[in-house]
């Protein structure tokens, strides 16, 4: 029977937030206290938070979870009944896996910023504090099965991404990428709603499961209904522009260029998780039924994402904006696990997706970590030119950057050949043959540029002979993405297996794809 108040069950699968937001809330009151020389102490308390929250998330997959049976929850009531999901978190496998790679990529983040923060002359606590909020915004996209919470997650984690964008208040570039991010995010969060709202106005329910329910019944009573049409492109437009899949991608390359290079690095990879996150939540729980009406959108928006993402990156000589449109271009390639997946005994190509994003949290973050190394003095370190001859200064950021490139560009035995990999057997699996060969073929196309840098970094002489001084905190998140990128090349199987078990059939109703069972 529902219950009126806040459950040990919403508790134990809140914990990890409200830790967040607690260590977020007290870096702001301790950095009020801190001298200018013992700022770095912020990040070190934002560490501690995250590793706490990390060990919450652990609580809950080894103790509530540790049948394997979902949990749910809403923070005001819990109740399961007649088989229906009733609440607005579901605890299941996909949710914990999420919550490990937000964890994982505000760490390495926030070892990437201390020491750029402070060349920089911004190092404030209330940049760790958004990061700690950003991530609770997160969870609450991953696990969230209401639209409610859903659109108050997107919210909150966008809001505290616009402020991190323009975290250079002194930067110009740093202003303009978070004015364009805030005006272009609040009108697609803007569509967003107007989706959800024609959601509800079909089923009665902001619940997922409810509303799949009620989409079952429009679409077999009347396939062509305008309103489920309307809802579903205008739900899909807000979640694309998350994603930055063409033709909703224009903010990416100026938000990633102008951001703080440690914030572009986080936003590639943690920001992008929240996204698929949410986009898999409501398109596998919530639209699934109308998937014959979102599946030709789908297919044109991935080769639109492809052609446009690789052949822009072609011609750039800023390396932000030039990995912002290979962003772009993954996220081409992992549209294409979600086309793949159409039916529920085939989920390679969504375990392709989980996959990928692991494999590129680590060799992503790592290439944007050499190029926040970039940054001294009076060199911003963000152009081509910047990182020629890179090898002769500092050899093994370059043999590293190389290793993260060769990955984002599908070499094997590197991770990012895994993610290709899945994605693209889903295809083949499915009979997507054209798909798959013109995914084969970007692919090779974008191993042309990412070669680009190799050969600046080796074969073109140093423009600037000042060194790169490495930090302590640069050192680590240099060796974690390095260690991540190769290891997970090397030794797949345990990673392989965790997106599997996130993806694993749990109750009727509950798991991915359940209500249909």
């Amino acid at each position: 029977m529902p219950t009126s108040f806040f459950t040990g069950t919403d508790y134990a699968l809140s914990l990890p937030m409200i830790l967040l937001s607690l260590f977020g809330l007290g870096v702001l009151i301790i950095d009020l206290m801190l001298p200018a020389e013992w700022k770095r102490w912020n990040a070190i308390t934002a560490l501690i938070g995250l590793g706490f929250s990390t060990a919450a998330v652990m609580r809950i997959q080894l103790g509530h979870f540790a049948d394997g049976r979902p949990l749910v929850g809403s923070f005001a009531y819990l109740s399961n009944v007649g088989g229906q999901v009733v609440g607005s978190v579901l605890m299941d496998g996909f949710s914990i896996y999420f919550f490990y790679l937000f964890l994982l990529g505000a760490a390495i983040a926030i070892l990437m910023s201390a020491h750029y923060l402070e060349i920089e002359h911004e190092h404030h606590g209330e940049f760790y504090a958004l990061i700690l909020f950003s991530v609770v915004g997160m969870m609450c996209m991953a696990s969230g099965y209401d639209l409610v919470l859903l659109f108050i997650g997107l919210e909150l984690m966008a809001i505290s991404t616009y402020v991190l964008v323009g975290f250079l208040r002194r930067d110009k570039r740093s202003n303009e990428a978070a004015l364009k991010y805030l005006l272009l995010g609040a009108f697609s969060s803007g569509i967003f709603a107007y989706g959800l709202s024609l959601l509800y106005g079909l089923s009665g329910s902001t619940n997922l499961q409810v509303i799949a329910q009620a989409l079952q019944r429009h679409y077999s009573a009347n396939p062509k209904d305008p309103i489920a049409i309307v809802a579903m492109i205008t739900t899909a437009t807000g979640l694309l522009f998350k994603v930055a899949a063409v033709p909703f991608h224009q903010w990416a390359p100026d938000a990633y260029e102008g951001a703080p290079t440690s914030v572009t690095g986080y936003m590639s990879v943690a920001v992008k998780s929240a996204a698929w996150a949410m986009l898999l939540r409501i398109f596998l729980w919530g639209l699934y039924p109308l998937r014959p009406v979102y599946l030709p959108l789908l297919v044109f928006v991935s080769v639109a994402t492809m052609t446009v993402g690789n052949f822009a990156a072609l011609s750039q000589n800023n390396l932000k904006r030039l990995l912002a449109y290979s962003s772009i271009s993954h996220v081409g390639y992992m549209l294409l696990g979600l086309i793949a997946s159409d039916n529920i005994t085939n989920k390679t190509g969504i375990q392709g997706i989980l996959v990928y994003l692991l494999v590129y949290t680590f060799m992503n973050l790592g290439a944007f970590a050499v190029v926040t190394s970039l940054r001294r003095r009076d060199i911003i370190g963000d152009e081509i030119d910047d990182i020629a001859g890179l090898y002769s200064k500092a050899p093994t950021e370059a043999v590293l950057m190389l290793l993260f490139l060769l990955s984002l560009a599908g070499i094997p035995p590197l991770a990012g050949f895994y993610g290709k990999y899945f994605i693209f057997l889903s295809l083949i699996q499915t009979q997507h043959y054209v798909l798959a060969s013109l995914a084969v073929l970007y692919a090779v196309l974008g191993l042309y540029y990412y070669m680009r840098i190799g050969s600046a970094m080796f074969m073109r002489p140093a423009t600037d002979p000042e060194p790169v001084a490495i930090s302590p905190g640069m050192q680590v998140a240099l060796a974690v993405t390095a260690i991540g990128t190769v290891g997970i090349g090397i030794l797949p199987e345990f990673f392989i297996r965790a997106a599997g078990w996130s993806l694993g059939i749990q109750q009727a109703g509950t798991s991915l794809l359940g209500f249909l069972r």
